[in-house]
């Protein structure tokens, strides 16, 4: 009896770790899958990081049981699966990030600034918090601020936070003034301390958010570079759909009951960014010169938007970070959706990732240098 129950629980663990290197071997195929076609698939990116682990657990598992041979199961796949591991790890553990920027340096930032927190002239929490924001902008003492979810209005009794980055030492701008309420604006932007020589933008097809893909143009002693930044579509949940989710993390109400509404947001974001990360591929396919790109994704590295948008750029965090670089501070610890791309005519220097609770997402710093033209 007890060799028979030894047998099927082998069976049940090997039927289940065969199960685990399906669905994890699937998860690696979606940055090769348009998610218009196979969204289904495209969520299984998000649980790279997860089915990773358990497949090395698995391992260490077959090991500890003594059956070596079957930690080949999961074994194999995560050798196959090598491209992936890449793209969502980076391996270069370093020094500190060195504030004294080098000649012929520029020096980028990108920050999702969930609309600098407080809309409303006000001096409570989300005041102080938005003025934390600002000095942490200024401590970086960086060339270009690539910034998403940026607001500012005209209305007196709301916060100009134009004006307010210019005071910082950033007089040239170029933002796309999309009306949100009455002179309320809400878009990317991008401030810089060299002067513009040129500036444009490109609206994602409808029915996506109003984003838009923005660009401007730096003289860099004798060369031009072009700095390009967008916000993609998210997956728009609410307070209410992270309600959810901490139920479905801690078994406290029906997974399916709370899952319907969630996966339908998240097929939505998963299909529309991908048309916008088609369109934006296409744009700075066309680039007249090298360029680089400060994004807030809403996707993470193993996906198709990642790939698309990325194209043959350098990832700045893979090129100089470590560990899996959380951009969002919400949900899992898994989620970089927070990037800087950046050309093959550059060389990327260092990079930074500031984990301060004060937007949603972690800045982003990045020094980058033109590479000098080949005799």
């Amino acid at each position: 009896m007890a060799i028979r129950f030894r047998i099927l629980t082998k069976r049940v663990f090997i039927i289940c770790n065969v199960l685990l290197v399906f669905f994890f071997l699937i998860s690696c195929l979606a940055p090769y899958l348009h998610p218009q076609k196979w969204w289904f698939i495209s969520l299984f990116s998000l649980a790279f990081p997860f089915l990773l682990l358990l497949n090395l657990l698995c391992m260490a598992g077959w090991f500890i049981i003594l059956r070596p041979r079957y930690a080949l199961i999961s074994g194999v796949a995560v050798l196959l699966s090598y491209k992936s591991i890449l793209l969502v790890f980076a391996f270069h553990p370093g020094g500190a990030f060195n504030y004294d920027k080098k000649p012929g340096t520029l020096r980028v930032v990108s920050w999702n600034v969930a609309r600098f927190v407080e809309l409303k002239k006000n001096n409570n929490k989300g005041s102080q918090k938005r003025l934390k924001m600002f000095e942490l902008i200024s401590q970086q003492d960086a060339d270009v601020l690539c910034l998403q979810e940026f607001h500012t209005s005209t209305d007196s009794n709301y916060y100009n936070n134009i004006i307010a980055v210019q005071a910082l030492g950033y007089p040239y701008y170029y933002f796309s003034f999309d009306e949100d309420g009455d002179n309320h604006y809400y878009s990317s932007i991008i401030f810089s301390r060299i002067p513009f020589v040129d500036t444009g933008r490109i609206r994602y097809p409808r029915p996506t958010l109003p984003d838009v893909l923005m660009y401007a143009d730096l003289k860099l002693g004798d060369d031009t570079v072009r700095v390009y930044t967008t916000h993609l579509q998210s997956n728009q949940l609410g307070k209410f759909d992270y309600d959810r989710i901490r139920k479905i993390q801690s078994g406290d109400d029906s997974m399916v009951a709370n899952s319907k509404s969630i996966l339908g947001k998240i097929r939505k974001g998963l299909t529309r960014r991908s048309a916008q990360a088609d369109v934006a591929r296409e744009v700075m396919d066309n680039a007249p010169h090298p360029y680089l790109l400060c994004a807030d994704l809403n996707d993470v590295p193993n996906s198709y938007t990642y790939d698309a948008m990325r194209g043959d750029m350098q990832d700045a965090f893979l090129k100089k970070g470590f560990g899996i670089g959380r951009s969002f501070a919400g949900i899992s610890p898994t989620l970089r959706i927070d990037y800087i791309f950046a050309g093959k005519a550059f060389r990327i220097k260092q990079f930074n990732r500031l984990v301060k609770y004060l937007s949603d997402h972690f800045m982003l710093v990045a020094d980058l240098e033109l590479k000098k033209p080949e005799n």
